[in-house]
């Protein structure tokens, strides 16, 4: 498959001798690697919501969810994807995905080596295909959902945002965190919430020069605002 990704609008960086690409959409891209990582997806959060008497979130947040992971796999050409964990909302909660949302997924995983790194959402394996981890070392990186005190880790779990203020107007944005210790990747499922970076726990994990990678229409690096 040609890769046909934009580099104009996602942000490349170096990590621990690694040449990234922070996607818009949040998933990450090592190009030398074919790899594409995303985070908490959090698929079937509608449906878990529904069966406990939670908040209605709209019933197609799963479909909207794999068609952003789909169109960046298919920009990408990736032959390897990583999910970091949280990528089912609860136990087991893939069995109550729709026929439709389940082949979704087994077509996505098709010819490709995919991996589920446990999150704390879902501890277990689940009955769908793919490697079931709970980390994963890839050279000089390692993968796992939430982040520890090694070097060179790439891990999700906190749904990092930003808060930017410009003209008097105030926005937020998902964003990746990244410095000279750990990168930290941002939910990539619809309807996941997030937390921001000058917030603890991550303004005390961050260190300092660390970078906020923001996700939109284009990826776009500032200082992480503290």
């Amino acid at each position: 498959m040609e890769q046909v990704m934009n580099t104009r609008l996602s942000h490349s960086f170096d990590f621990h001798g690694a040449a990234l690409e922070a996607l818009p959409s949040g998933s990450l891209f090592w190009p030398d690697a074919r790899l594409l990582v995303v985070s908490d997806l959090h698929l079937g959060k509608s449906a878990r919501l529904s069966a406990v008497g939670g908040a209605q979130l709209p019933p197609y947040e799963t479909r909207e969810t794999l068609m952003k992971l789909e169109r960046d796999i298919e920009a990408t050409a990736a032959q390897r994807v990583i999910c970091l964990g949280d990528s089912f909302d609860a136990p087991e909660i893939e069995a109550a995905l729709r026929e439709d949302e389940r082949l979704w997924i087994t077509r996505l995983q098709a010819g490709r080596d995919w991996t589920w790194i446990e999150g704390n959402h879902d501890p277990g394996p689940v009955s769908l295909g793919g490697a079931h981890r709970d980390a994963l070392v890839i050279g000089p990186l390692t993968f796992r959902h939430i982040a520890s005190e090694a070097t060179g880790e790439v891990s999700g779990h906190y749904h990092p945002k930003a808060r930017l203020s410009a003209r008097g107007k105030s926005l937020s944005r998902p964003c990746f965190l990244v410095d000279q210790k750990r990168l930290i990747l941002p939910a990539f499922g619809a309807y996941t919430g997030g937390l921001f970076c000058c917030r603890a726990p991550l303004s005390e994990m961050m260190g300092y020069g660390a970078m906020a990678i923001l996700t939109g229409a284009r990826a776009v690096a500032i200082p992480m605002p503290r």
